[in-house]
């Protein structure tokens, strides 16, 4: 098994792209990057790596089960970090299938085929390789005002179809562990924020929307708590787990940064005033509308990761004021990415937006 090389499925899409960045510019592997470039995914986010050798880019399935043997049979990776999944719960809630695929059914074939590969290398590399699932906090269902942070412990509890296939994902990923003996992680992470996000998720929506001077829509009463997590800050903690993580565990990764949609949609604008003060769109807040919720919208997450920085060290180094900061900063100078990304395969399916 060869040292050099690390299989990132998903590495297109919002937080694999930025892990794909960091490893990039912090290690010596070369990055074979599979990724199906459905809507989330774009050749337009991985442009930044043209002309890296250490970048291998493959599309392709994780469910493909031809395709993810001749990968490992060809590169011989000492470690898989799976972020392919569909992740917007409002799609999940139009469409429920295609997470059952992708995440269901796409992560057990992933695990299937990374078992058969890691039973039949040298001990030393059987002992070295590591198969790391990047989840979400939104398994553990919605939390009171006055209830304790999530953490590892929490009962699965998932409220969407997204959720819940998340939820049946990580369990097949912990029964691997226990059964096969396949040396798997697990990280479930709260909301992430930062570039290179797809823009209907509610930070780059309300960016862009603001700076159209298009209406920026609030579900319900605006009071839905999300513990806010910069994507740097959660690819270091991933690079982290994959490096000293326990097989068999999970790690919590969470941004202490528990605020609600409406205070962050109008710090959004607050930013916008003072980056772009003689906008014909200040003040920004004026476009906030109120729409109806979603269907199940969880009122409250919050992750405690006590557990990462005790046994591993880490915590976020970005607060959420500098990080949304440098996110509003990079939306506006990287406008012409946005149209790309929507351009051909992107229609809004309702005014509403996701947190």
């Amino acid at each position: 098994m060869s040292k050099n090389y690390i299989l990132v499925t998903g590495g297109a899409g919002f937080i694999g792209s930025n892990f794909v960045s960091l490893m990039a510019n912090t290690s010596d592997l070369t990055i074979v990057n599979l990724d199906k470039l459905t809507y989330a995914g774009n050749l337009a986010t991985i442009e930044q790596f043209a002309g890296n050798d250490r970048h291998i880019f493959v599309q392709g399935d994780i469910g493909d089960r031809q395709l993810i043997d001749s990968l490992l049979a060809k590169y011989q990776p000492q470690s898989i970090v799976n972020f392919a999944a569909e992740t917007h719960v409002d799609r999940s809630i139009d469409g429920p299938a295609s997470f059952i695929e992708t995440n269901i059914n796409g992560t057990f074939n992933l695990l299937e085929c990374a078992r058969q590969y890691w039973r039949q290398l040298g001990d030393d590399a059987r002992a070295d390789f590591r198969f790391l699932h990047i989840s979400t906090d939104e398994v553990f269902g919605s939390l009171t005002p006055d209830e304790p942070a999530f953490t590892e412990l929490t009962p699965y509890t998932p409220n969407s179809p997204y959720s819940a296939s998340k939820a049946s994902s990580d369990h097949l990923v912990r029964s691997y562990f226990h059964t096969y003996g396949l040396p798997t992680l697990i990280t479930n992470c709260s909301n992430n924020y930062g570039p290179y996000q797809f823009p209907e998720k509610l930070l780059p929506l309300t960016i862009l929307n603001a700076l159209a001077g298009k209406p920026l829509p609030i579900y319900g009463d605006g009071q839905n708590v999300r513990d806010w997590l910069y994507v740097e800050d959660h690819c270091r903690a991933i690079s982290l787990v994959l490096d000293k993580g326990v097989p068999g565990e999970t790690y919590n990764v969470g941004g202490n940064a528990e605020r609600n949609n409406l205070w962050l949609v109008n710090q959004l604008c607050a930013i916008l005033d003072e980056l772009l003060p003689t906008s014909p769109n200040c003040p920004h807040n004026k476009l906030i509308q109120f729409v109806t919720d979603r269907p199940g919208h969880d009122r409250r997450y919050a992750i405690d990761f006590t557990k990462l920085h005790t046994q591993l060290g880490w915590e976020p180094q970005e607060n959420i004021d500098s990080g949304l900061r440098r996110t509003v900063q990079w939306y506006i100078d990287n406008q012409a990415w946005c149209q790309t990304v929507t351009a051909d395969n992107y229609q809004q399916q309702r005014l509403g937006v996701a947190a």
